[in-house]
C-alpha cells in the first residue's frame, strides 16, 4: 500500500530540524551506517526523493571532500527547505554527538584523566572499529586487483612519508592512476531534483571555500598560534579529507598531537569515546577544541572546533550541487575516484598500525580484547556504543 503524502510541515526549517534530531540521538555505526539509515528514512519512509535521486546524492558526497554523511544531510536539507534547512539538519545531525564528546572532554580535564584501565580500553575499542570500517571499504572500493595494488602502495607512502600534505599528495596520486587505468561505462539518464541554489551564488561559494584554504595558512603565519592557527587547521582538515570518517583520524593526528596541543592518550581516548556515541565521526573536533588550552573556555573551543571543520562541508555541497547535473555524467571523474577511493582505503590502513596499533596494543591481553571487539562488532552485530562501553569496562577491569 502506498505511503501517505508526508504533511507541508516537512518542508519547514523546524520539522527538518526534527527529523534530523531523532537520526542524530539514534544513528550509530558510522558513515555507511548513516547512510542506511538516511535511506530509509527519506526515501522509504517520507519519499522526499527517488532511489535514484538518492544514490546520485550519495555519489556526489562520496565525490567531495569531507565527511559522506554529513554532506548529505547538509543537501537533504538544503533541497528540503533551503539554506535554512541545510543548517537546521546539520544541527540536528551533530549537536548531540558533539554536547555529549564535550563533556567527556571536560570530565577528562577535570579529573586528569579516566581510570587507567578505561582509558586503554577505549583505545583497544578504537583499533576495531577503525578494522572494521578497513574491512568493510576495501570489500567495496578494493574489488580488482589494480585497485589492491593502489590501496597497497598508499598505505606504504603514508607510512613512510611525513606530514599533512603528503597524504593528499596520495591521494591525488592515485586519482592520476585512476585516470589512467579505469574506463566507467556510463550511466542510463539519472533522476532530476531541484536545488534552490543559482550557479551565480554557487560559483560564490566554491571561491569563498578556496580563499579560505588559501588565506588561513597566510593568517596562521602573520598571527602564529592561537585560535588563527586553531582555525586553519581544523578548516584544512575539513576542507582535504577524502573518505570522511574515520580518514579524518589521521589528519587530525598530524594537527593536534604532532603539533603539540595534546599528547596521544588523550586524543585516543577522545577517539574511543567518539566511537560510543550516534551521529557523524567529524564531532571528534567538538572533543579535540575542548581538550585543547587555548584561552577560550573549553565548551566554547569545542564549538568553535566543531564549525570550522565543517565549514568546508557547507560551502562545497551549495557550491557544487548546482553544477552537479552536468559533472554526475563525467566518466573521467567516476575513473579518478575510483582511484581515490582505493587510496582513501590505504591511508586507512596506515593510521590503522601508525598511531593506533602500536600505541593501543601493549600484549596478548590487549590483542585478545580487540579481537573480541572485532568479532562482536561484525560478526555479532552488536551496537557500537554497546561494544565500546563493554571494551572499556573489560579494561578497567583487567587493570
Amino acid at each position: 500500500m502506498k505511503a501517505p503524502a508526508r504533511p507541508v510541515a516537512d518542508h519547514s526549517p523546524w520539522s527538518v530540524f526534527l527529523i534530523f534530531l531523532r537520526l542524530g540521538l539514534t544513528s550509530f555505526g558510522g558513515p555507511i551506517a548513516h547512510l542506511g539509515y538516511f535511506r530509509d528514512e527519506f526515501v522509504v519512509r517520507r519519499q522526499w526523493l527517488s532511489e535514484r535521486g538518492y544514490a546520485d546524492l550519495v555519489a556526489l558526497c562520496q565525490f567531495l571532500p569531507g565527511p559522506s554523511s554529513s554532506q548529505v544531510g547538509i543537501a537533504l536539507g538544503l533541497t528540503r527547505a533551503g539554506y535554512a534547512g541545510a543548517l537546521a539538519a546539520w544541527l540536528g545531525f551533530t549537536l548531540p554527538s558533539a554536547i555529549a564528546l564535550i563533556l567527556f572532554a571536560g570530565l577528562l580535564i577535570s579529573q586528569g584523566s579516566p581510570a587507567p584501565g578505561v582509558l586503554q580500553g577505549l583505545k583497544i575499542v578504537a583499533v576495531a572499529v577503525v578494522a572494521q570500517a578497513i574491512w568493510g571499504m576495501a570489500r567495496s572500493l578494493c574489488p580488482d586487483r589494480q585497485r589492491v595494488t593502489i590501496m597497497a602502495a598508499a598505505t606504504i607512502a603514508v607510512l613512510m612519508l611525513t606530514g599533512i600534505w603528503s597524504q593528499l599528495l596520495v591521494l591525488v596520486a592515485g586519482g592520476l592512476v585512476g585516470l589512467m587505468l579505469f574506463r566507467p561505462v556510463a550511466d542510463p539518464q539519472p533522476d532530476r531534483f531541484s536545488v534552490p541554489v543559482s550557479r551565480r551564488t554557487g560559483t560564490f561559494a566554491l571561491l569563498l571555500f578556496t580563499a579560505l584554504l588559501a588565506g588561513l595558512p597566510m593568517l596562521a603565519v602573520l598571527f602564529p598560534g592561537g585560535l588563527v592557527a586553531l582555525t586553519d587547521s581544523f578548516y584544512r582538515v575539513g576542507a582535504l579529507v577524502f573518505g570522511g570518517g574515520h580518514v579524518v583520524l589521521p589528519l587530525l593526528q598530524a594537527e593536534t598531537v604532532d603539533a603539540g596541543w595534546m599528547d596521544v592518550d588523550t586524543f585516543l581516548a577522545g577517539y574511543g569515546a567518539t566511537q560510543a556515541v550516534p551521529g557523524p565521526l567529524f564531532t571528534f573536533a567538538a572533543f579535540l577544541g575542548a581538550a585543547m588550552d587555548t584561552g577560550l573556555p573549553g565548551w566554547l573551543n569545542g564549538l568553535l572546533c566543531l564549525v570550522v571543520i565543517f565549514l568546508p562541508s557547507f560551502l562545497l555541497v551549495i557550491g557544487v550541487l548546482p553544477f552537479w547535473e552536468r559533472l554526475r555524467h563525467e566518466l573521467r571523474v567516476q575513473a579518478a575516484l575510483a582511484g581515490v577511493n582505493a587510496a582513501v582505503v590505504g591511508l586507512l590502513l596506515a593510521a590503522l598500525y601508525q598511531p593506533m596499533w602500536v600505541t593501543a596494543i601493549r600484549g596478548p591481553g590487549d590483542f585478545a580484547l580487540a579481537l573480541a571487539a572485532l568479532v562482536a562488532l561484525m560478526f555479532w552485530k552488536l551496537p557500537p556504543w554497546l561494544v565500546v562501553t563493554a571494551t572499556a569496562a573489560a579494561g578497567w577491569l583487567l587493570a
